[in-house]
C-alpha cells in the first residue's frame, strides 16, 4: 500500500514538473524578446494601478457607491500593498538580464504575491473575523482562495510581450515574439 501511495505522489510531482517545463518553453520566446530590447529602450517611471485587472478599481467603485460597504471593507483591497510590490517586480522585469532569469523572476514575483495575500489573511484573521462576523479560519480560507485566484490570473495574463498594461516588463515598450514588425524602408 505504501508503494502505491509513493507511486501516486511521484506521478503527481512529475506531472507538476512537466507542466512547469511546458509553461517555461511556451513563455521563453517572449522573455527572449523582452530581454533583447531592454538595453535599447529606456525604462518608464514606475506607476501602479494597485491590484490589476480591475480588482482595485472595482473595489473602490463598490466602496464609493455603497458607503456602508466602504466603511466595513475599506476603500482599497486590504492586500493592495502586495499588488504594488508585485507591480514593482513586473515593471522592470525583475531586473533580469537573461531570458531564463526573467522567467524565474516572474514566477518568483507571482509566488510572492500569492504568499503575501495569504500572509495578510493570517496576520489579520482575528481582526477581520470580528469585523466581518466570520471565524478566523474563514478569513484565512477566503484569503487563501483569493491568493490562489490572483496567482492563476497573473500566471495566465501577465506574460511578457502580451500588449497588456499589466504584463511582465510593462515599464518597457511593448515587444513582440515575432521580432521587429516595422516595415523595411526601400
Amino acid at each position: 500500500m505504501q508503494a502505491r501511495k509513493l507511486a501516486v505522489l511521484l506521478v503527481c510531482l512529475s506531472g507538476a514538473a512537466a507542466a512547469q517545463d511546458l509553461m517555461r518553453s511556451v513563455e521563453m520566446p517572449a522573455h527572449r524578446a523582452l530581454i533583447a530590447q531592454r538595453g535599447t529602450v529606456p525604462l518608464t517611471p514606475f506607476e501602479t494601478d494597485g491590484c490589476s485587472g480591475g480588482l482595485s478599481t472595482s473595489w473602490r467603485w463598490v466602496a464609493d457607491t455603497f458607503p456602508q460597504i466602504g466603511d466595513l471593507h475599506e476603500a482599497n483591497p486590504p492586500w493592495e500593498e502586495c499588488c504594488v510590490i508585485h507591480d514593482r517586480a513586473y515593471h522592470n522585469a525583475g531586473a533580469a538580464l537573461l531570458p531564463e532569469d526573467s522567467y524565474d523572476a516572474r514566477l518568483s514575483a507571482d509566488q510572492t504575491l500569492r504568499a503575501c495575500v495569504k500572509d495578510h489573511g493570517d496576520t489579520h484573521a482575528e481582526d477581520y473575523a470580528q469585523r466581518y462576523d466570520m471565524t478566523p479560519d474563514q478569513v484565512r480560507n477566503v484569503h487563501a482562495l483569493t491568493a490562489d485566484a490572483m496567482y492563476g490570473a497573473v500566471r495566465f495574463g501577465g506574460g511578457p510581450c502580451s500588449g497588456l498594461p499589466w504584463r511582465w516588463g510593462f515599464g518597457y515598450p511593448g515587444c513582440s515574439v515575432f521580432g521587429d514588425r516595422t516595415p523595411a524602408r526601400e
